[in-house]
């Protein structure tokens, strides 16, 4: 699993730590695990970089503040969560009772009403500008995520995916995102799923005129 590698890592492993704290220092973390501070720190400006970590001034007694790190929700998709059994317990048991069309019918209304309320944000002239725009609303919604321009168009880039072990089993998922980038920026192509074992999930949607050129 993608969690299973993480938690291997440096990066993994202080996260892990900062969940059992709560709360604590670069020089506290190079305790735990014999680093150096300034090592452990390269790894607390990566994790703040990717939103997994916030640092805030701690006053430890008479001395000056001290610099203390925090998970962000985020940081929640490494860890298992309840909600994830339960909403893949629910799918299941309408698959059973009702055929894999309920499942469908059901994302299909989920993505409707996604659309009704994202179309009033995405009004970009361009498929990088609403790229962009479509990016703000998956980072309000707690989702890392990067639009990038790419050789004939514009590549969006979630860096993780608050339902992808329900999509492991329940690929229906993964279509509410699809039509809303088709019908907001553009017809796009995956190019990676961290449902399927990616590390993080890859869409390239061309531009007019690149779909134009010979």
């Amino acid at each position: 699993m993608h969690a299973d590698r993480f938690f291997q890592s440096t990066r993994g492993r202080i996260v892990e730590e900062l969940r059992r704290r709560g709360s604590a220092s670069a020089a506290d973390l190079a305790a735990s695990f014999n680093l150096s501070p300034n090592a452990v720190r390269q790894q607390l400006i990566v994790l703040e970089r990717d939103g997994l970590v916030v640092e805030r001034s701690v006053r430890r007694g008479p001395t000056k503040p001290t610099l203390e790190f925090s998970l962000t929700p985020l940081a929640d998709r490494y860890f298992p969560q309840a909600y994830d059994r339960m909403l893949s317990a629910v799918l299941r048991e309408l698959r059973e009772q009702h055929g894999p069309e309920a499942v469908e019918r059901l994302f299909d209304g989920i993505a409707e009403r996604t659309l009704a309320k994202v179309r009033e944000r995405i009004t970009g002239d361009d498929a990088h500008e609403r790229a962009e725009q479509l990016g703000d609303v998956l980072r309000e919604q707690g989702v890392s995520a990067t639009v990038n321009l790419i050789e004939g168009g514009v590549e969006l880039r979630e860096h993780h995916c608050p339902y992808s072990e329900v999509a492991k089993e329940n690929p229906e998922v993964c279509s509410v995102i699809h039509r809303v980038i088709d019908e907001t920026i553009g017809e796009h192509a995956q190019t990676e799923s961290i449902a399927t074992g990616g590390r993080e999930c890859r869409f390239e949607v061309r531009t007019a005129s690149a779909i134009a050129a010979p």
